[in-house]
């Protein structure tokens, strides 16, 4: 017989779940918006949508908000999301991402409540954070209260891990609208919390708090399955590496779009993929040689060398990643030895998208700063471990947050 002390976790529930199981916490409402996506559903019914849960339950949604890839969570990435009306629940669905990044003040207050249902991956250039932000700020000049229904930050919630850069000011874009590091180890919850008390003290902003989560436990930890949040994050490994990864989306490299495992994979036609794996090494992390042909972006329909990311100990991969892994220095290391192997081959790239349309300065929008290109291409060998270390300092984030931590 299993002892107690080794019975797997209670799994865990998420806001809408505790909101669901609570009428009380929703009597006096009678117009309700929600802000959700497809990937948003119970964690005690993972086949439902939140939304048609909610509706279900007698909350009066009469007006849903899509933030980017839509409210199906399937448009590609950057791409112009238009208004619509949902064909699951016949209620009007307005984009924050296209003609406006913003609720406008007709499409709000009009409402007794807004209510934020969105799954995150943890990572500051994800940009359901700041649909969240703009959602905040727009309730706050409405005078209309702000509902978070909070879920876990699938990489964990241990501060000490948080990983920069913070984000200078003169970076802000809408993969960045404050200065938290790339890495914020926060849920959306927490976030709206420290925004509240330092940009938007006069929203009124509930959270609906997820119960049973240990933050220093990853995804595997929570026991829901992983639902895609977005076309190229339909595997939680995708989400594990997407901090460092993502910044080859600012260069000639492909990250694998299109194929089963994006952000897992890095490469190009020309990579010496079997040097840059003995050349970059992590503890914990194995890095081996590979081959794929990505859909989309550089390179599609062509075969690239690369190298893939994997966890040594996959029987530990929730403590692992929540507690050891350090996603965005890894990235930073991988372009810094890219660099040096092929000086004539890579190039740093522009990335158009329906937020940024020229697609000019993406990796100072990515990594949060100004001048990277620059000091990557200095580094020596010797120099790459503590210039990167100092890069990707969190400076007092933990001294900030403490007070947001809900968990």
């Amino acid at each position: 017989m299993r002892s107690a002390a080794n019975a797997p976790p209670t799994p865990v529930r998420f806001g809408v779940d505790c909101l669901l199981a609570e009428p009380g916490l929703r009597a006096t409402w009678r117009r309700v918006g929600l802000v959700t996506n497809d990937a948003a559903r119970p964690a005690e019914a993972p086949a439902v949508l939140s939304r048609e849960a909610l509706l279900t339950a007698g909350v009066p949604v009469v007006r849903l908000f899509g933030p980017e890839h839509g409210l199906g969570a399937r448009a590609d990435d950057g791409a112009h999301v238009t208004d619509d009306v949902d064909h699951r629940t016949g209620l009007p669905v307005v984009s924050l991402y296209g003609e406006r990044m913003r609720p406008e003040r007709s499409h709000i207050e009009d409402l007794d409540v807004v209510l934020f249902d969105i799954p995150d991956v943890g990572a500051r250039f994800y940009t359901y954070a700041w649909t969240l932000w703009y959602v905040l700020h727009a309730c706050a000049d409405a005078g209309v209260p702000l509902v978070i229904l909070d879920r876990p930050n699938p990489l964990g919630g241990v501060i000490r891990m948080a990983e920069g850069p913070m984000l200078d000011t003169r970076c802000r874009s809408f993969i960045g609208e404050d200065d938290i590091p790339v890495r914020h180890s926060l849920t959306l919850g927490e976030l709206a919390g420290l925004w509240q008390r330092e940009h938007c003290s006069s929203v009124a902003l509930d959270v609906v708090r997820c119960e049973g989560w240990d933050r220093a436990q990853a995804w595997p930890a929570v026991g829901r399955p992983w639902i895609p949040t977005s076309p190229a994050m339909p595997l939680f490994e995708s989400a594990i590496w997407y901090p460092g990864t993502c910044l080859f989306e600012a260069t000639n490299l492909s990250v694998a779009r299109g194929t089963s495992a994006p952000f897992t994979m890095i490469g190009a036609p020309w990579l010496q993929a079997e040097a840059l794996a003995r050349e970059v090494v992590a503890t914990g992390v194995q890095i081996t040689a590979c081959a794929f042909t990505p859909a989309q972006g550089p390179f599609a329909g062509q075969q690239c060398q690369g190298v893939q990311l994997a966890i040594h100990a996959n029987d530990h991969a929730a403590a692992f990643v929540a507690q050891q892994l350090h996603p965005v220095a890894l990235g930073l290391t991988l372009l810094a030895a890219i660099i040096e192997l092929h000086p004539a081959e890579f190039d740093w790239a522009r990335y158009p998208t329906a937020a940024n349309p020229d697609g000019h300065d993406h990796l100072a929008r990515l990594v949060g700063h100004m001048g990277v290109e620059k000091r990557l291409a200095a580094l020596t060998p010797t120099q790459r471990n503590a210039t990167i270390a100092a890069l990707t300092r969190a400076d007092d984030w933990s001294a900030r947050v403490s007070a947001a931590l809900l968990y």
